[in-house]
């Protein structure tokens, strides 16, 4: 009789500005399968624009959801955004093991964004090119500070980080997971945070650049909140499609297109800059997730403002799992919610 080695679980903890998120996946042949899902939301103002502000609660609140989850889950896949990470692209020759390594490290440590000092650098090839011996090269670097400060938030909670990613690789991870890359679309992934949000650019079928714009849902919540007299559950319910029934519809729109201005605004800058910087003639396709792709009219406001059409990101498209496991909530009604914690659970297997 033979035994097979059993697949291994993952678990990818996504911490966002509102809402913590768990997932764990098992490995099977062709795909994944979806073993666990939880989410927490956390205090309004616990997280602020990447700053921890209430420290306590958001290790109570992460180690609440583990708890509820499975107790023995210690080891974790993480992610990080925002103004403690760099990204950047070089173009070299084409090297191979440690003298790739030497040249790569070398390059970085003449680039301006980068102080070797004070930052953890990584690197990935892109794309190698055998006709001009060049390969294509992104540099990642995190901030030590900000590195730091995550990762014993993460120790302190009582959980092993085993990986830490970037939430742009994240989102990319699960989307080559779910859907097939037309090399000849040029497709924006937009994952709307509450307080940040992240644009991944995609041509010619990979990965060309990152941009993050220092907006998000929380200017629709804070303007809700304000135009409707909401406290700040009821907002975040009115953010969620919840209140339809009691809230004037029109004037609801109204108040989330007025108040997505700023962001929208942060969005064509990045387009624009991609298009000048890619050579790219137009953006076909825009990828939607985060919390921004679950407010009523959003995306239909970020398609008309833009002239690109907009599809809902649906990180469980390919993945398996039992709908009665699943009590409190139901996945796919979340599922937009779930591309970075999906992509980081996949990514350690």
């Amino acid at each position: 009789m033979g035994f097979g080695r059993k697949s291994k679980l993952a678990v990818g903890l996504d911490v966002g500005a509102s809402t913590i998120k768990l997932v764990r996946l098992q490995k099977k042949p062709g795909g994944y399968v979806l073993k666990s899902l939880a989410l927490k939301e956390l205090p309004f103002d616990a997280i602020v624009s990447e700053e921890i502000k209430d420290r306590d609660a958001v290790i109570f609140d992460i180690q609440n959801l583990v708890d509820q989850t499975d107790p023995k889950i210690k080891d974790v896949v993480i992610s990080i955004a925002g103004h403690g990470v760099i990204t950047d692209k070089i173009v070299m020759d084409k090297k191979t093991g440690g003298e790739a390594e030497q040249a790569i490290l070398f390059e970085a440590e003449q680039r301006s964004p980068f102080d070797v000092e004070d930052v953890s650098l990584d690197y990935h090839v892109i794309k190698v090119d055998n006709e001009t011996n060049k390969m294509e090269v992104l540099l990642v670097a995190a901030r030590n500070e900000f590195l730091k400060n995550y990762l014993d938030l993460i120790l302190d909670a009582g959980l092993r980080p085993v990986v830490v990613d970037t939430d742009a690789f994240a989102i990319l991870n699960a989307y080559e997971l779910n859907y097939e890359i037309d090399p000849n679309r040029v497709t924006a992934l937009i994952d709307v945070g509450f307080d940040v949000t992240n644009v991944t650019f995609l041509k010619d079928g990979l990965y060309h650049s990152t941009r993050d714009v220092s907006n998000g849902i929380r200017l629709i919540f804070d303007a809700v909140g304000k135009e409707f007299r909401l406290n700040q559950e009821l907002a975040a319910k009115a953010l969620k499609g919840e209140m339809d029934n009691s809230m004037d519809q029109d004037m609801f729109k109204a108040t989330v297109f007025t108040a997505s201005e700023e962001l929208l605004a942060g969005l064509d800058v990045a387009i624009s800059y991609f298009k000048n910087s890619s050579g790219a003639r137009q953006l076909d396709w825009i990828v939607l997730s985060g919390g921004g792709a679950l407010v009523p009219y959003f995306p239909e406001l970020l398609q008309s403002k833009l002239g690109i059409p907009v599809e809902i990101f649906n990180p469980l498209r390919n993945i398996e799992y039992d709908p009665d496991m699943f009590t409190e909530f139901q996945p796919e009604k979340v599922a937009p919610l779930l591309a970075v914690p999906i992509g980081l659970a996949a990514r350690r297997l």
